[in-house]
């Protein structure tokens, strides 16, 4: 088995470790970004990824200089999955690389490939091995997986998904230990970049086709509307066959459906201002909003 340095942040790079220590390698090294305050008045917590490590008996560290410190012999090889930092030069030529990205590479390089992928109606994504290179996302490929993605799957649902994809290949590659890799190929076709969510791109345009709110709904990141000038999350919609929004404009709620540029969303789950999640019936009752109210309206 490999001597082996993780680098990793979110709960979603949390599996990827336990696969790679439930396989028999040795993790010398995690790496993660430092402790941070998550809340007023909180104390520092760690992220995910190192809270993980410390339960799994695993040494960490804040920076990845520490891979290649005076005294300390560098590891066969490093593990990147969503550390959301570069790799210095230096480091990579002490350390060889892989990464772990969501996305079918080249397409979709950067921050926020699965979201762009859903916002761009992609039908399929998929998982990348990839070595680490000086620039963001352009290494060979050591392997690449395909999925679909469902009609009106969340983010979340795709990611837990790729994320399983991602640790069989991972355990796959390296089962014969770092020399065992394959040699990795240039990745092929056109390149496209996955830039960082912009919070605006969360507020739901009614005026877009319906399939085209539905996406920003389905990114689990706080897609939000107004209501009588109060902020409502919409956290489950889903679209209404038919043509039930002809020739009303686009915003204005009925009964729990609300029209949009070619026809309307029936809203399943929302979340007011100030309060839980609830059902959207629910809100609706409590809510007394007139008839032809208009949401995302002035107040």
């Amino acid at each position: 088995m490999s001597r082996l340095a993780y680098l990793g942040t979110p709960a979603f790079a949390v599996p990827p470790l336990r696969a790679l220590v439930a396989a028999g390698h040795q993790v010398e090294l995690v790496v993660s970004t430092p402790d941070r305050r998550r809340g007023r008045g909180a104390a520092p917590t760690p992220s995910p990824v190192k809270a993980a490590a410390v339960e799994l008996g695993l040494a960490t560290g804040d920076s990845v200089d520490e891979l290649v410190a005076p005294g300390r012999e560098p590891p066969e090889l490093g593990v990147v999955v969503a550390y959301g930092k570069l790799i210095p030069k230096a480091v990579l030529a002490a350390v060889p690389m892989v990464n772990l990205h969501f996305s079918l590479l080249p397409r979709w390089r950067g921050a926020a490939p699965l979201e762009r992928a859903i916002l761009a109606g992609d039908r399929s994504t998929g998982v990348c091995v990839m070595a680490v290179d000086e620039t963001l996302d352009t290494g060979a490929l050591y392997a690449r997986d395909e999925l679909e993605i469902g009609f009106d799957e969340h983010l979340g649902s795709l990611r837990r998904r790729l994320v399983e994809t991602g640790c069989a290949r991972l355990v796959e590659l390296l089962a014969d230990g770092v020399g065992g890799l394959p040699e990795p190929v240039p990745q092929d076709g056109e390149v496209t970049y996955a830039k960082k969510l912009d919070p605006a791109e969360l507020e739901l345009d009614w005026s877009r086709p319906s399939a085209q709110v539905l996406a920003v709904v389905r990114l689990d990141r706080g897609a939000y509307t107004t209501a009588a000038g109060r902020r409502l999350q919409v956290l489950e919609a889903v679209a209404v066959p038919g043509d039930p929004g002809r020739g009303t404009e686009p915003g204005v709620l009925a009964g729990g459906l609300v029209t949009t540029g070619d026809g309307a969303l029936r809203l399943v789950t929302v979340q007011p201002e100030g309060r839980r999640p609830m059902a959207a019936a629910d809100w609706l009752r409590g809510s007394r909003l007139p008839g032809g109210t208009r949401l995302g309206a002035p107040s």
